[in-house]
């Protein structure tokens, strides 16, 4: 459903496996996932305090079971405390906890939020600087779910699973430890049912991780379809295909659910069990501890202590379970990220920006030979030369699939020729840096993306920083100041989602404004008329025009009429130079290419 647009090549179609597909997660994956919380380094005051909180808040909750045996030992008549003193004692130990678990939950927010939006801002920052080799093999509903659901899932982790983790660790080893002190041979005996816990672990959490992974990919394929479906619904609603999109997303959340329930299902059974073997061996605890009372070598209130600290350290391991499998589900997400923030991008947003000056823009092809990385073995370009000088206007015609939109994609360093070169004023491409190369050139391509914001925010687009007065100037020269000043909030209107509440036309008269603000020595036209009815392509003629004045233009067409003024027309066919000259030169060669383009053309403008 995907429309076309520049930057997608009219003549190569891409061919990748699942980018959903489900690894198996190794140590090496949960060290790697470890490499996110460096991004908790810039907030370590604050981590560092909300872990003296954790810490404290614990050992408040361990010094509730000694405190209430101490009471045990008061109704005995063998502590030289007061019941009244203990309970008072206890509620100011329950304040403080209070207290703590406070300062503890809101620091680690903190630390979490932050680090998160620093995480999500360095993702975003390395999708937007990656080649476009690399986005069009991904779509846009998998790399949006990076940035929301992976992080998310890391964020949950950050903000309390970690915390409690590490609170339930610290109550299972001091909780043992106390234990040990009241009774060896009781904890001994408790322990014994560690490694049954443990091997039951590895089971579980082997099937948990796999089955959480693919839940977390299926959810990520669903949102691609809403939000493919979301950014094409006008196609979908003229081929009235709503049922089909609404089965097709039902199809992938009940992949979602199915692959969730199954996690569920073994995440369940993991903590059920491990619930049922705690409670299971507190049972045995109290059995055997009435025993060691009878025989005289434990008192009823160590007895009782000794019963509470084993529901703590009990509930501790039950928490322990299910926070594995919450920590092993987050794995597949830090992994996702890591994959993207290793690859490499072809613009450094963080290296000084350098400006070209003197750009005459003079462009030369020479001998350029070109394959798409996906499809290798198809030659799209066969040895392709020509020089345009600067301030030349050129075009170049051709069927679909000629290889013209690949030509201008060349030129901007979309992807690089296998063969040949392509120099700028007699320097390589190589010779610029990618900012400075592309900032020398505009771009107005036949289906205008305008940003969901206001008119006067789309035009700056070109310049950022440019002044009202700049922006209305070039509104001027793009013929569009006029139907601009006609609306009430005139350059302030908000344009809608990708422009959709101003006409074909007037979309186009913006994005020339743009490039007019840009102020380009290179300018490519793609094939921007080709959708407009005469009235809006005259208007927008004029502004092309304007924007053309001194500046070195490639020009693609369908519509031969548009193109007659340019000084040479490079007619391309399967990848080759076939023809070249004016329009008038052209259309007298017999049999030749571009008179039977002319031929096609007015036969289909009389049939209409």
């Amino acid at each position: 459903m995907a429309k076309r647009r520049f930057g997608k090549n009219d003549d190569d179609s891409t061919d990748t496996e699942s980018p959903f597909a489900v690894k198996k997660l190794s140590w090496k994956g949960l060290k790697n996932t470890l490499k996110i919380f460096r991004y908790t380094l810039p907030y370590k005051k604050y981590f560092i305090a909300g872990f003296i909180f954790l810490i404290l808040s614990t050992g408040t909750s361990l010094a509730f079971p000694k405190l209430v045996g101490s009471i045990i030992e008061v109704i005995e008549g063998k502590s030289s405390y007061t019941i009244n003193q203990l309970t008072l004692l206890l509620i100011a130990i329950l304040v403080f906890q209070a207290i703590f678990s406070f300062f503890r939950i809101y620091l680690f927010s903190r630390v979490s939020e932050w680090a998160m939006a620093d995480v999500r801002r360095e993702v975003y920052s390395k999708i937007i600087t990656l080649p476009i080799g690399f986005l069009e093999q991904r779509r846009v509903g998998e790399l949006t779910s990076r940035i929301t659901s992976d992080v998310t899932q890391l964020q949950d982790v950050l903000s309390f699973t970690i915390a409690e983790f590490f609170r339930q660790i610290a109550t299972l080893v001091v909780g043992v430890v106390l234990i040990s002190l009241t009774s060896w041979k009781l904890t001994l005996f408790m322990l014994a049912t560690f490694p049954i816990m443990v091997v039951a672990a590895m089971f579980f959490g082997r099937y948990i991780r796999r089955l959480s992974k693919k839940a977390q990919d299926e959810l990520a394929a669903a949102n691609v379809i809403a939000e493919e479906t979301l950014q094409s619904v006008n196609v979908v609603k003229a081929f009235t295909n709503e049922q089909l999109e609404v089965n097709r997303y039902k199809s992938a959340l009940d992949k979602v659910v199915d692959n969730a329930l199954k996690a569920a299902t073994f995440r369940g059974g993991f903590v059920s069990f491990i619930i049922f073997a705690l409670f299971g061996g507190i049972v045995g605890v109290i059995w055997f501890g009435a025993t060691l009372v009878q025989s005289g070598e434990m008192s009823i209130a160590d007895l009782f202590t000794f019963v509470l600290y084993t529901t703590f350290i009990g509930g501790a391991m039950g928490g322990l379970g299910d926070m594995y499998a919450q920590i092993n589900k987050t794995i597949g997400a830090s992994e996702r990220l890591l994959e993207i923030m290793s690859e490499t991008s072809e613009v450094d947003l963080k290296a000084p920006s350098t400006e070209t000056h003197n750009v005459q823009g003079q462009i030369t092809y020479d001998s350029i030979e070109f394959s798409y990385p996906a499809r290798a073995d198809v030659k799209v370009l066969k040895g392709i030369s020509f020089k345009i000088d600067a301030g030349e206007k050129i075009a170049l015609v051709g069927y679909s699939g000629a290889g013209k939109s690949t030509i201008v994609q060349l030129l901007m360093r979309f992807y690089d020729p296998q063969g040949g070169q392509i120099l700028i004023d007699g320097l390589p491409l190589s010779a610029y840096s990618l900012t400075s190369l592309r900032r020398m050139i505009a771009v107005v391509p036949q289906e205008v993306m305008l940003f969901g914001g206001t008119i006067r925010e789309n035009i700056e687009y070109g310049r950022p920083g440019a002044t009202d007065a700049e922006i209305e100037e070039a509104a001027r020269k793009a013929n569009a100041l006029q139907f601009i000043e006609s609306f009430p909030e005139g350059l302030a209107t908000v344009v809608g989602e990708r422009g959709i509440k101003l006409s074909g036309g007037q979309r186009q008269r913006v994005a020339i404004a743009r490039a007019i603000l840009k102020d380009p020595k290179i300018l490519i036209l793609d094939e921007a008329t080709s959708s407009l009815d005469a009235e809006s392509e005259q208007l927008v003629q004029v502004a092309l025009d304007e924007l053309m004045k001194n500046r070195t233009t490639l020009v693609i067409a369908h519509r031969l009429a548009t193109i007659r003024k340019v000084d040479t027309i490079y007619v391309i066919r399967e990848g080759q130079i076939v023809e070249s000259g004016s329009h008038n030169e052209l259309a007298l060669i017999a049999n030749g290419l571009y008179a039977n383009l002319i031929k096609l053309q007015f036969e289909t403008a009389e049939t209409h």
